[in-house]
């Protein structure tokens, strides 16, 4: 781990215009004096799109609208006990390690630094005694909770929200009670399902932390994601491994997927039937967790998550679901069973035709809460409030969600389509590509290709095309009436 981290200074070199001033506190700033007065019209009910940056805007907006965080809390929640943890004990232990390790450099700059679990319950504080006694009187300390969900904007919880290092300084906070720290946090995520596994992060009072401070962090927890990522390879050897063996006793079509509902072998029966790339690495099996396929099937990725809690650990366990394999056309059965490897689910082997084992219910949905009447998106040092009216359509490159706009393509505040999806779904907009989602009266004209392909055009001045898979396009064509 030593030889691993770079050497780390979070204080700045020299005063700067985002620095302390005189008096010593962060909220003194001329920079932070602005944040202040937009955090001020903010938490009084006003819409703003400008003054703050945009993640901290973005982070505001889910605090006050979404998760409905309490801008007076000054301490922050216990953390809830009942959450089941993965199996993270390995990559806990080396994050534990650095921390220990970033603490002993931080003592000197008066810091903390803190590590999470990825529900944003503290595991370990380390640094200057003085600023821990200080910390824990906010609660910032074990056995705490500070997603945004609990405590608002804050360097831990916020990079769960965000890709990459996050920084949170004074009024950036949305609990004013936070206005004198400055913190500076990442989020280490699973390859395999993109979900947060844990977070580091170093706070500072009454002074801001240098601007080195963010690639610092993104250089020290690489070696804790290449130990993620090599225990995806192990995984999917293992996944690949029992596929092979039961391949030649299936006659159906048949395939194997990771944690994450992520296709990484199939064979020929279930190429053809959910319009697979017929091509490596999925026949020759994707070992890579980035080659790995996302079948485009409704309620599958919810289907995985619940057998996978359904089988704990039992190789024994089978389970189905029937889920619209093909639109506009029955549901199909497709039967789960896992892939156990030192008692922890890593895949499943999935039947497709075949109705065996515990059925699925699903769970049970909550009364809807009102719609949003405006989609968030990000665009320079702006944040952009959209109306589901102005948006085209989306297009997902990998995490990351485009709105394409009569103000031009917008990156969404959210991460992933499938949750972009259920916030535009209300509003007309319809999924027509594993990539792709339509607002189907923003569609134009229809064009056919050569070998019989259907394309959107969204746009006729600048031939704007959306092009659709063959398995929506039955089903899209009944909705368009044509």
């Amino acid at each position: 781990m030593t030889g691993t981290v770079p050497p780390l200074a979070i204080a700045p070199s020299r005063p700067s215009a985002g620095s302390a001033m005189a008096n010593g506190s962060v909220v003194a700033a001329s920079s932070a004096r602005e944040v202040a007065r937009a955090w001020e019209c903010f938490a009084a009910g006003e819409d703003i799109e400008a003054g703050v940056r945009p993640e901290i805007l973005a982070s505001w907006y889910r605090c006050r609208d979404q998760y409905e965080v309490d801008r007076k809390l000054d301490v922050a929640p216990p953390a809830r006990a009942d959450v089941q943890r993965v199996d993270t004990g390995v990559i806990f232990t080396a994050l534990g390690g650095l921390g220990a390790l970033t603490g002993r450099q931080v003592e000197r700059d008066d810091a903390v630094v803190t590590v999470t679990d990825g529900d944003g319950r503290v595991l370990g504080a380390w640094g200057d005694p003085t600023a821990q006694r200080r910390a824990e009187l906010h609660n910032l300390a074990p056995w705490s909770s500070w997603s945004e969900q609990c405590t608002g904007t804050n360097g831990m919880g916020t990079s769960f929200e965000v890709s990459g290092p996050v920084t949170v300084t004074g009024p950036e906070h949305w609990c004013e009670a936070f206005h004198q720290w400055s913190c500076a946090g990442i989020s280490i995520r699973d390859v395999v399902t993109g979900s947060p596994v844990a977070s580091i992060n170093i706070s500072r009072w009454n002074a801001s932390l240098s601007t080195s401070v963010p690639s610092w962090l993104t250089k020290s927890v690489a070696c804790i994601e290449q130990e993620i990522y090599r225990r995806a390879v192990h995984e999917a050897d293992k996944v690949v491994s029992e596929f092979r063996k039961k391949c030649s006793r299936v006659s159906g079509p048949f395939m194997a997927m990771d944690r994450g509902g992520k296709v990484i072998a199939a064979n020929d029966a279930a190429l053809r039937h959910l319009g697979l790339p017929d091509e490596p690495p999925i026949v020759a099996a994707a070992i890579e967790p980035a080659e790995r396929w996302a079948p485009d099937i409704t309620g599958l990725p919810d289907v995985v998550r619940w057998a996978m809690d359904q089988a704990q650990g039992s190789e024994e366990w089978t389970g189905y679901a029937c889920l619209p394999v093909s639109p506009g056309e029955d549901a199909t059965p497709l039967t789960m069973r896992p892939v156990v490897d030192s008692n922890h689910v890593v895949g499943m082997l999935c039947i497709l035709g075949v109705q065996e084992g515990e059925p699925y219910v699903g769970t049970s949905q909550a009364p809807a809460s009102p719609l949003p009447q405006r989609v968030i998106g990000m665009r320079n040092d702006r944040l952009v409030l959209l109306a589901p009216s102005e948006i085209r359509y989306a297009e997902a490159d990998r995490n990351i969600v485009w709105l394409v706009t009569e103000r031009g393509r917008i990156q969404a505040a959210t991460r992933g389509l499938d949750n972009v999806e259920r916030i535009l779904t209300s509003y007309g907009f319809r999924r027509v590509h594993r990539r792709f989602l339509v607002n189907l009266r923003r569609v134009a004209e229809l064009e056919r290709g050569i070998k019989g392909e259907l394309f959107l055009i969204m746009d006729p001045r600048s031939h704007e095309v959306v092009p659709v898979s063959r398995r929506h396009a039955p089903e899209l064509r009944r909705m368009l009436g044509v």
